[in-house]
């Protein structure tokens, strides 16, 4: 089974190789406790820890790294809608690739189509969301990877909003240990003009929502 390239890559699996990844990802469990002096195997409330957090990262926390990019069929825009498509407080539940400590917050995105371009089922934005964040991450690369997906397959489309705000469990339970939150962007095309309304637009409707 050949390895993903980074931490936060992609390579759908068949079940029967995540139950062999997941045995073998318990086996290594159970001796990085031994490592850490854990008396595990005669711990009743341990004894099946390394399966339970393998099977916990493969069919949970990092599902997206294993399993195939949401189906997303898009649509021609037929009334030639110009306005702003916009999603907001998608829930973001994922792990950092530095520490593999949760991070957990909201997505706010927006497109806005082009008269002759594609437009999506809004559940898919959600989608599109939950696949990028279902892995190690750094929260950076996560708010790249769902704007180019929506980028792709929203064709023809004006411009592309997403901001993501989160709390990360590495900055409050290690080092520092302070409460903050962490917020990260990325815009495109009419988002990006100068004094664009398109922007004040996007952010007013996230702050409509407190």
């Amino acid at each position: 089974m050949t390895k993903l390239k980074y931490a936060n890559g992609n390579k759908p699996l068949t079940e029967e190789e995540k139950q062999k990844m997941i045995a073998s990802a318990a086996k290594h469990y159970g001796k990085y406790m031994d490592a850490l002096k854990i008396d595990w195997k005669n711990d009743p409330n341990s004894s099946d820890t390394p399966m339970r957090v393998a099977k916990a990262f493969v069919n949970d926390l990092a599902t997206g790294c294993y399993s195939e990019g949401p189906k997303i069929t898009a649509f021609d825009n037929v009334n030639g809608y110009d306005g702003m498509v916009f999603q907001g407080n998608i829930t973001v539940h994922s792990f950092c690739s530095h520490h593999h400590l949760p991070f957990v917050g909201v997505a706010n995105v927006a497109y806005i189509p082009s008269e002759d371009g594609k437009i999506i089922g809004l559940s898919k934005l959600n989608r599109i969301v939950e696949f990028y964040a279902r892995r190690p991450q750094v929260q950076e690369n996560l708010t790249m990877q769902i704007h180019s997906h929506i980028d792709r397959v929203c064709e023809e489309n004006i411009g592309v909003a997403v901001m993501l705000q989160a709390d990360h469990m590495c900055a409050c339970v290690r080092g520092v240990k302070h409460d903050s939150t962490m917020k990260t962007s990325k815009l495109s095309g009419e988002f990006m003009r100068d004094a664009s309304k398109s922007r004040e637009e996007f952010y007013s409707f996230i702050g409509d929502l407190k």
